[in-house]
């Protein structure tokens, strides 16, 4: 069965509003190639954005082409839904972009996965998918396919390059000449993550007395427990402050918290000469960051969530 829809008709649909963030795989992939090179963008920590994403859901467009909501499953043995792209790539050949996520997260209005048109209020602009885009939150961005032309339902994942040859969690062990794409299946959720935003990764501070900001999120709409803040490389630790919104508590799997969304925290500690300060984010099924990038480096660079970690000296003192 195909079916046109033209965005009059998608907009006709109840429109949905989320606040949810978008993170690239290889956030933070800079760190990791200090370790050891690995391929990729030289992401730093900024491969992430927060935005408030309206449109409609992709459950009630399917159930207009007669797939229920809460599907695993069609009766033709569809089990994945792939977007395709007006966007043509390099690695396809000059063919599309694509990417797929399974039926059931699709058919499911609690997941959230949308058909967006607006962003912060205001019609998306080119950049970020005009006309219309997939946003699909708690997986990492390379799912959310943007300048969306058509969608599928097909019997196994989508087997373009980026869901097959690329963004796949491999063990350090793995290098250029032993891999086996088939081996791993493609990532989706993102792990629990936290990045220090009001200091550079090297700082010299006239004052002992720090404000340390930042942001933490976790894949699958997964709240942030705690953020843990050490000024000492991780021998003691004191817990930041976290909200989302101004004035109102924020509580992991509270009823007035955006799931998708990122938390961001605040601490305030003396350092009195010099000091590295470290993050790490907790999330409410316990999954925290891991201390060291050697011990999940990968080829690709991808997944870099661990211990976020800056410098900083007071006056003269030395690092």
């Amino acid at each position: 069965m195909q079916k046109e829809f033209t965005m009059k008709d998608i907009r006709s649909l109840p429109k949905y509003t989320i606040a949810a963030t978008l993170q690239c795989a290889g956030n933070r992939r800079t760190a990791m190639s200090k370790v050891q090179k690995v391929r990729g963008v030289g992401w730093d920590v900024s491969a992430i954005g927060n935005a408030v994403w309206s449109g409609a859901k992709l459950a009630d467009v399917l159930e207009l082409v007669g797939i229920p909501k809460l599907s695993s499953a069609t009766p033709s043995g569809g089990k994945h839904v792939e977007f395709v792209s007006v966007d043509r790539c390099k690695e396809e050949n000059g063919g599309p972009y694509k990417a797929s996520i399974p039926l059931i997260q699709a058919t499911n209005p609690e997941d959230d996965v949308l058909l967006a048109y607006e962003m912060n209020g205001e019609t998306l602009n080119r950049d970020h998918g005009y006309p219309l885009r997939v946003v699909v939150p708690g997986v990492i961005g390379a799912r959310s396919v943007k300048w969306l032309d058509s969608i599928d339902v097909i019997a196994e994942e989508c087997q373009g390059f980026f869901m097959q040859k690329d963004y796949k969690m491999f063990p350090p062990s793995v290098n250029w000449d032993n891999i086996n794409w088939s081996s791993r299946r493609p990532q989706m959720d993102f792990p629990v993550q936290s990045v220090i935003c009001s200091l550079e990764d090297s700082n010299i501070l006239k004052d002992g007395q720090v404000t340390v900001k930042g942001y933490a999120v976790s894949g699958g709409g997964r709240g942030i427990e705690r953020v843990d803040i050490s000024i000492d490389g991780g021998k003691s630790w004191v817990e930041a402050s976290r909200y989302q919104k101004p004035d109102v508590p924020y509580v992991a799997d509270g009823a007035y918290s955006d799931k998708w969304a990122w938390v961001l925290f605040e601490a305030k500690v003396e350092v009195l000469h010099s000091a590295e300060i470290v993050a790490k984010a907790v999330d409410i099924s316990a999954n925290v960051q891991p201390e060291s990038v050697e011990s999940i480096w990968n080829l690709r660079g991808i997944l870099n969530t661990s211990w976020h970690r800056v410098d900083v000296r007071i006056g003269h003192s030395k690092m």
